[in-house]
């Protein structure tokens, strides 16, 4: 019978693994879609490398620095497992996790989230910065930061033991990687023509919003093994009723992103629908296995409203941010984590207070790695981690690759 249970519970977290690692497609289909064609091959290479680069820093150490085995009674900061992965004695077995999934495939499920952090500051930094900066900044940000944080509450350290929760990484995985979205940005600069001479932002459209609509649906798509994956097994009544709060906030955020937005800017803008979608899905996601239907539908709502309004602080910060990543990731990141003391089965003024002090402090260690480590990446690339105004201009396929993603086919390169 423990057998029949282990298997049935792995394959399940198999299949969750396998839609987490379909997101990346979702994500990469939308980066380009909100861009220009002449990013294209960057784009494309930016989201091979982050998860194929992020995977391997993932088994070569970080893994062991995000699960060290902290003792009881220790502070449960920092600890580092050693290099590698070998699987424990019993790793293979019913008692390893409660009979709900094996070792490896723990491993290769927490892997596929390692790599989300850099893929969104892959977003937020598209069209304008030099390729070997990126790699530089994502392999240390993914190496150390991410898997150092995930300690703190996945990993058992001080964030667990205070009773902070995050379910599936509204803040752990998404805020993560949205702090460090804005951090490069605002030392990036935003696009040529981004601004014009006054400071009024300008529409740089994107060149395929069919993609771009493909890849939010393959993102909701694959949300259905990030927080179905996050019950750490098939659990029948668990498992559905966390694929009904998350498919619920996701439906709540686009309506009320597209509603406030037609409300405020008199059209109606299918980016707000698309990032509302997925503002209601980052939202929901520290709490999903603890909120009623009820509960995921206000989450998503508030979401929504959060999306355009963060969208339209980004702009007025002049700071530019081609995907909308600081909104979705960040800031709805941020609610989210604050919404699991404020609705569901763990709602109240003392666990709001310990989500506060956790998205503070890891708010704030994020943003001191990636100020320190965009400042290192800027004085080994020449003192600019930006692409000339020239090489911007023809574009980064071009100049960095030596490619055209569409050889015969010429649409907007402007």
């Amino acid at each position: 019978m423990e057998t029949t249970i282990l298997t049935v519970n792995n394959v399940w977290m198999m299949i969750c693994t396998a839609l987490v690692f379909f997101m990346h497609l979702g994500f990469s289909f939308l980066e380009i879609g909100l861009t220009r064609q002449k990013n294209t091959i960057n784009i494309l290479f930016k989201n091979f490398f982050v998860i194929t680069v992020g995977l391997l820093l993932y088994a070569l150490g970080g893994f062991n620095l995000m699960y060290p085995g902290f003792e009881e009674g220790s502070m449960g900061i920092l600890k580092f497992a050693g290099f590698g992965i070998t699987a424990p004695e019993g790793g293979m077995e019913f008692g390893y996790a409660d009979g709900g999934y094996t070792w490896w495939t723990d491993f290769l499920f927490q892997g596929m989230f390692a790599a989300t952090a850099a893929t969104i500051v892959s977003g937020a930094v598209a069209e304008r910065i030099k390729l070997s900066s990126f790699m530089l900044f994502a392999i240390i940000y993914v190496g150390l930061v991410y898997p150092i944080v995930g300690s703190w509450k996945w990993g058992g350290g001080f964030l667990d033991q205070w009773g902070f929760y995050d379910f599936a990484g509204s803040t752990l995985v998404h805020s993560v990687g949205g702090w460090a979205a804005l951090i490069v940005i605002y030392f990036l600069g935003a696009r040529i023509g981004k601004f014009d001479s006054n400071g009024k932002p300008q529409a740089l459209l994107g060149h395929n919003i069919p993609l771009a609509s493909a890849g939010v649906l393959i993102l909701w798509l694959g949300w259905f093994g990030f927080n179905g994956g996050s019950v750490l097994s098939a659990d029948p009544t668990l498992t559905s009723l966390t694929l009904v709060t998350t498919c619920l906030a996701a439906a709540a955020g686009g309506v009320s992103s597209a509603i406030f937005s037609n409300i405020l800017y008199k059209n109606y803008d299918l980016t707000m629908f698309m990032n509302g979608v997925l503002g209601g899905l980052v939202g929901i996601t520290a709490g999903a296995d603890q909120m009623s239907p009820t509960d995921a539908v206000l989450i998503g709502i508030i979401a929504g409203v959060i999306i355009v309004l963060g969208v339209a602080l980004i702009d007025r910060l002049k700071l530019d941010d081609p995907v909308g990543a600081v909104a979705v990731h960040l800031i709805c990141g941020i609610w989210g984590t604050l919404a699991v003391g404020i609705f569901g089965e763990m709602a109240g003024l003392d666990q709001l207070l310990v989500q506060l002090a956790g998205v503070g402090i890891i708010g704030a260690f994020s943003v001191i790695c990636a100020t320190v480590i965009i400042l290192i990446v800027k004085a080994v690339s020449g003192g600019s981690i930006r692409v000339s105004k020239e090489e911007e201009l023809k574009g980064l396929d071009l100049t960095e690759h030596g490619m055209d993603a569409y050889a015969d086919f010429r649409l907007n390169q402007h």
